[in-house]
């Protein structure tokens, strides 16, 4: 990610890939009717020419009222599909604990070995990414199917990583889950986007995605 990109980032993430052929989607729909709108309103206002018979012309009026609704439906359908794909927990091999506190993130590996950290912003240094550094990072398998829980211990938070496709509120007193799996080894980053209090801007997410057997001899 750069400061002046205007697009989404690039998408690492069965998830993310299908939000961004939906957003694709749908501002070629959009960029079509703008389009459309635009000559039409050019016609009117070059246009001198006054046709008496279209005052009342019953087929134009429902066809404007029946394409609207077909246009509705292909932007809903695909949404629909990826919102209910999205909430889809499918056979987790893996799975981790995201607490949410005031201001840090502690990870909680429970399946078979027990391991928990916690994930606190680094200083800034030389080489460090500007308020996105942390000094324990999430690690996770790649190409592996897993389940994320999120709660809070204090007030509400909300674990974001953009590039994976993911975010989902760490709310007192309730778990949320979430699927995820990660196409390509790597380190994506993220910040809480809930605004959760005064340090809100000070609590990131690196989550370091590595092969299957190196994510064994660490958990172990």
């Amino acid at each position: 990610m750069k400061w002046t990109k205007v697009y989404l980032p690039d998408a690492y993430s069965p998830t993310m890939e299908q939000l961004v052929y939906f957003h694709d989607h749908t501002m070629s729909i959009i960029t079509s009717i703008t389009i459309l709108i635009c000559i039409l309103l050019n016609s009117l206002l070059w246009n001198k020419l006054i046709d008496l018979n279209m005052n009342e012309h019953q087929m134009i009026e429902t066809w404007w009222t029946i394409l609207p609704t077909i246009v509705l439906f292909l932007i809903a359908i695909p949404s629909l599909k990826i919102l209910y794909s999205m909430e889809e927990l499918i056979n987790p091999t893996i799975s981790i604990k995201s607490m949410g506190h005031q201001w840090y993130w502690s990870y909680e590996y429970s399946d078979k070995f027990c391991k928990e950290l916690e994930s606190y912003m680094k200083y800034n240094k030389k080489n460090d990414f500007r308020l996105l550094e942390v000094d324990n990072k999430m690690k996770a398998p790649f190409l592996t199917q897993i389940r994320m829980i999120f709660s809070s211990s204090d007030v509400l938070h909300s674990w974001t990583i953009p590039c994976l496709g993911i975010k989902m509120d760490a709310v007192p007193g309730r778990i949320n889950q979430s699927s995820l799996m990660i196409k390509k080894p790597g380190i994506f980053m993220g910040q809480c986007s809930e605004i959760c209090g005064t340090n809100h801007s000070f609590m990131p997410i690196m989550l370091e995605s590595i092969k299957l057997n190196k994510f064994i001899k660490w958990i172990s």
